[in-house]
């Protein structure tokens, strides 16, 4: 009997959450995503640390001292993507940094940057994903990139508002959230216990899928952060599942029958008006929830962001005084 990766590979694209390119080997995703969270620790593991190196030699003396640090996290993301594809098929995501979050012109010229430097690399756009936070601004950041042949993956979705105006705004894939809906619900509730299939995050996702279905929206749902692997198999059929190392290991050695979850069989609907600003921020801002892990989420990569801004001074500091001392 196969496993139970094996049999979700048949209902749900697996894409790995992971910049760990042997554990991405190992499970021969279709697709694979980063975050700066990510990042970081592939950059601690130490495995990126030649092409960190090559990067730091490549540096032009031109570019302001001020920029440096940003200029080499820049090329450090997009050389760790183009790696990722070098193993999977599909597409590897590259966030744009958190702190343009709510900054629609900083998103769009760094998401243009960041394709860029892929195409300098030998990257076409249609192995990329540029990863935005589902806030307004980066909504609307995305629109105008899908305009412009850039598709994009809108994360850190926790509320029905924020899939349904990046519906509504063309983006090829969204990511909501599941285990850190969960965790604000057991913070909230610590009394309670929950199936893997009654979760919050679990029911949000199916609701998305079935909405998106009714109303023909093409926009991918690609469930995300999970917490067990009872929540990925609740969410078996979604369009496609991100997953850690940790759980796809978790899957492959186990093994039973695995049904789809998820069917196209919704009747098809009028789609309504597109949400207004101010309809999505007053209903995000409904969503205590929402609203608390939207920002969560957005501090905590900024705040990994940053630790990978130290390292990556530090790396440079060095390298700098090496080539002093042989000049």
């Amino acid at each position: 009997m196969n496993s139970l990766l094996e049999q979700l590979k048949q209902f749900s694209t697996v894409v790995a959450d992971t910049g760990d390119i042997d554990a991405i080997r190992c499970y021969e995703p279709e697709d694979a995503t980063t975050n700066p969270s990510l990042i970081l620790k592939a950059v601690q593991s130490g495995k990126y640390d030649a092409l960190l190196e090559q990067i730091l030699a490549g540096l032009s003396p031109s570019i302001p001292r001020e920029h440096l640090v940003e200029e080499v996290c820049d090329r450090l993301i997009v050389a760790m993507g183009t790696r990722i594809l070098e193993e999977v098929p599909g597409r590897v995501s590259t966030e744009v940094n958190a702190r343009l979050s709510f900054d629609r012109e900083g998103s769009l010229a760094k998401a243009r940057k960041l394709v860029r430097l892929y195409e300098m690399a030998g990257v076409s756009r249609d192995r990329i994903l540029i990863k935005l936070a589902a806030t307004w601004e980066g909504i609307q950041a995305a629109e105008i990139l899908e305009s412009e042949g850039i598709q994009c993956n809108l994360t850190l979705i926790f509320s029905f508002a924020q899939a349904r105006a990046c519906a509504e705004a063309g983006v090829y894939l969204i990511s909501p959230f599941v285990g850190r809906i969960l965790d604000w619900h057991r913070k909230a509730q610590p009394e309670r216990s929950f199936e893997p299939a009654e979760e919050p995050g679990v029911l949000s996702v199916q609701r998305i899928y079935e909405y998106f279905r009714q109303h023909q929206y093409p926009t991918v749902v690609m469930g995300a952060s999970f917490r067990n692997t009872g929540e990925i198999l609740a969410l078996s059929g979604c369009d496609r599942l991100t997953i850690s190392p940790a759980l796809l290991e978790e899957l492959a050695s186990q093994h039973g029958n695995l049904d789809r979850v998820l069917k196209h069989e919704q009747k098809v609907e009028q789609r309504p008006e597109p949400l207004k600003e101010e309809e999505f921020r007053w209903q995000l801002n409904e969503d205590a929830m929402a609203t608390e892990k939207l920002a969560e989420g957005i501090r905590g990569f900024e705040h990994d962001q940053r630790l990978l801004e130290d390292i990556l001074t530090d790396r440079i500091q060095a390298a700098m005084l090496s080539a002093a001392q042989i000049v």
